[in-house]
């Protein structure tokens, strides 16, 4: 889709309404009210062929009567009408339609049935449509509201913009208020439906294009084309421009809410994250959240980044912030006297030095102690951001803090994110002094913890590693042809030559073979049942481990075979793998899935007991460095165990990362494997590496 076919929806010379009236609260009167209301300069043509007249403007009575080459056209009409309409304008050569109607793919058979054929339509004539079941669209730049909901009176100015795509309709007018009352500049804001012919992913790409749109909002519950959007994502980060994205569908229940509001079948939330935070997106929890990091992202000049400063008045408050800043992870550097000097000489001597500063109600008789702890602070390379909570009180208050804090800025010009916020919500603050920190590129908002939240969310974004690993992809042409469940004896001779160990092992298909083989590598070994339809052997029985000597193999093969022909009656097994038992080490998982449309993930994680009662898991995506895999690992909840846990030696954590590159490269080269399994693979003190004990590996295939 071109730029220029968006542009006759996004920024139309003319517009037909379909289904005009005057009546009031229908839809197509709302549209063209709107319309005038913004004082749209283009030709507008009414259809209604009831009417000759509406609000002083002629009707025309069919699709027919328009003339050539309306840009958009808007359909305020009930769904039996749509299909027939859309042909007709189709064959009238106009180039978009906004398409309120609902009942379409979220409707059942039918309506998937009529919106497969507006799509046929649109792709045929080369037509843009927007919707079905939308709000249409806003363009704030030029004017043109084609939508009929009411949305506040928007003052034009020149200068970066927040661009709004919403698949809910509702939810984009929503948050195109929140953010018109905190004087934020828009672009776009269009709301994508079912998105029978022009999805999110459209109009993404139109937005990063266009200069003036710096901050992208988006409300999605379904990404229809993840490759595309993926794409767009790391063409935004190399623009400089920031996509800030709010996807419900983390429960069950929110995920079956989805299928039947736009008709999207939901996908993997958990892939989905990993992989579009990889390509830069930064991810809101809520909706509040949303505008929030929408505005520090536009207004300030760099992202929130490294450490934060806080600067309070109450040492309740400093408490408290320290607090919430921990539960929610936001760095806030420890600082004192001796390596604050500038600071220290900035604040009174009854003040100690530390972070967050309590300042206490000192500003109260000395205004200008704002602008020197600011200061002192802006010049500190431990901090990348100053939060500064004020307890407002009154007018008369925050007439002594803000123009203090405003003429600091003005002079100090700082090239880091300062951000003013009020600790009493309510108290009244004299709008002039709002109005006059944003216009100096200072976010103010009138609570602090989501000020803590949404630091946090854009001071991860700026430290993200999206440095991928070195190495070529490695593929294993010994793939070719196969597909389902490769069983552990030959998942580990595919896997084994590409760097993953394994211990010693030997298939066998009977007793004496089987004894040979423990004979020739030592005992104590394991016997494991083969079979790709044995992926779980321990459930049926298929693992009997500490075999020391030849009577207990023996009475080992006897018992294996008896518990898989009780669990599993005529199975007939590959054979089973004779594996030398090593030393115990620390549990862990390391897995692998290749989405087959959101691409490859790589799962992390502790191992037994960790992984299943406490998820103690991370998943990451396939590319990572070695610094970043390590750091990720050091996320887990039991990663003290990794540098030596209550005397017990430090881990070698460079060891999994090997094995987790080694995955990651087979999985940019083979696509066709859907899931690899290393589980455990127990890791020893450092030196002395890790190794997989077991392995599974599920391909496509093909159907």
């Amino acid at each position: 889709m071109t730029i220029a076919s968006l542009d006759r929806l996004l920024r139309p010379r003319s517009i037909a309404i379909v289904g005009a009236s005057d009546k009031p609260g229908a839809l197509g009167a709302s549209v063209l009210t709107n319309l005038e209301r913004q004082g749209y300069a283009g030709d507008i043509h009414l259809i209604n062929p009831k009417r000759d007249m509406i609000g002083g403007r002629a009707c025309i009575n069919s699709i027919a009567d328009l003339p050539d080459g309306v840009d958009a056209a808007v359909l305020a009409i009930p769904r039996v009408a749509v299909l027939d309409t859309v042909r007709a304008l189709a064959a009238r050569g106009v180039g978009a339609a906004i398409i309120f109607s609902a009942g379409f793919a979220e409707g059942g058979a039918e309506g998937m049935a009529e919106q497969q054929e507006l799509a046929r339509i649109a792709d045929a004539a080369g037509m843009v449509i927007e919707g079905p079941n939308c709000l249409g669209l806003v363009n704030f730049i030029d004017g043109i509201p084609l939508t009929f909901v009411e949305l506040p009176p928007v003052k034009i100015d020149s200068g970066k913009r927040i661009g709004i795509v919403s698949q809910s309709g509702a939810m984009a007018a929503v948050l195109g208020v929140s953010l018109i009352s905190r004087a934020l500049p828009l672009s776009f804001s269009v709301s994508t439906g079912n998105e029978a012919a022009s999805g999110v992913e459209d109009y993404v790409d139109y937005l990063i294009d266009h200069d003036d749109t710096r901050v992208i909002a988006m409300i999605v519950e379904q990404f229809r084309k993840p490759a595309r959007f993926l794409d767009a994502a790391r063409r935004a980060r190399a623009a400089g421009k920031h996509i800030v994205l709010l996807h419900p569908g983390q429960s069950s229940a929110a995920r079956e809410s989805a299928a039947t509001h736009t008709g999207a079948m939901a996908g993997d939330y958990a892939v989905m994250r990993t992989l579009v935070q990889r390509a830069g997106v930064i991810f809101a929890e809520t909706l509040e959240e949303l505008a929030d990091i929408a505005e520090i992202a536009l207004r300030c000049a760099t992202l929130p980044q490294g450490g934060t400063a806080v600067i309070v008045e109450s040492g309740a408050f400093k408490a408290l912030t320290l607090d919430f800043c921990e539960q929610i992870g936001l760095s806030l550097p420890a600082i004192h006297d001796a390596d604050s000097l500038a600071l220290r000489a900035a604040i009174p001597d009854f003040v100690p030095v530390s972070n967050p500063l309590d300042v206490t109600a000192q500003g109260l008789v000395d205004p200008d102690l704002y602008r020197r702890t600011i200061a002192a602070l802006v010049d500190d390379d431990r901090f990348g951001t100053i939060i500064v909570p004020l307890i407002q009180t009154d007018p008369g208050t925050s007439r002594i803090k803000f123009p203090t804090i405003a003429a600091a800025i003005r002079d100090m010009a700082p090239a880091k994110p300062v951000i003013v916020v009020g600790l009493d919500e309510g108290a009244e603050v004299p709008a002039a002094y709002i109005d006059e920190l944003r216009a100096l590129g200072v976010p103010y908002f009138p609570t602090t913890e989501r000020v803590y939240r949404a630091v946090k969310r854009l001071s991860d974004r700026a430290a993200r590693d999206f440095a991928a690993a070195d190495g070529a992809p490695t593929p294993l042409p010994a793939l070719a042809g196969a597909g389902g469940v490769v069983p552990e004896y030959r998942a580990k001779a595919l896997l084994g030559p590409l760097g993953i160990p394994f211990p010693q092992a030997t298939l066998a298909t009977t007793a004496a073979e089987a004894l040979a083989a423990a004979e020739a590598m030592g005992w104590p070994v394991v016997l494991k049942a083969q079979s790709a339809d044995l992926s779980h052997k321990s459930d049926a029985g298929g693992v009997i481990v500490g075999l020391a000597d030849p009577a207990a193999l023996a009475a080992g093969w006897d018992r294996l075979a008896a518990n898989i022909a009780h669990h599993r009656p005529g199975l007939i097994l590959d054979g089973v793998l004779v594996e030398k038992m090593g030393e115990r080490g620390t549990e862990l998982i390391v897995g692998a899935r290749n989405d087959p449309e959101w691409g490859p993930v790589i799962l992390l994680g502790f191992g037994g007991v960790m992984a299943e009662l406490l998820h103690d898991v991370r998943l990451v995506p396939h590319d990572l460095t070695r610094d970043a895999i390590v750091a990720e690992l050091r996320q887990l909840k039991s990663a003290a165990l990794f540098d030596g846990f209550r005397g017990s030696p430090a881990l070698d954590v460079d060891a999994v990362a090997d094995i987790v590159i080694a995955i990651g490269r087979l999985l940019s080269a083979e696509p066709a494997i859907r899931e690899i399994d290393l589980n455990p693979v127990l890791v020893y003190p450092v030196g002395r590496g890790a190794v997989a004990l077991d392995a599974l590996m599920l391909l496509d295939t093909g159907g």
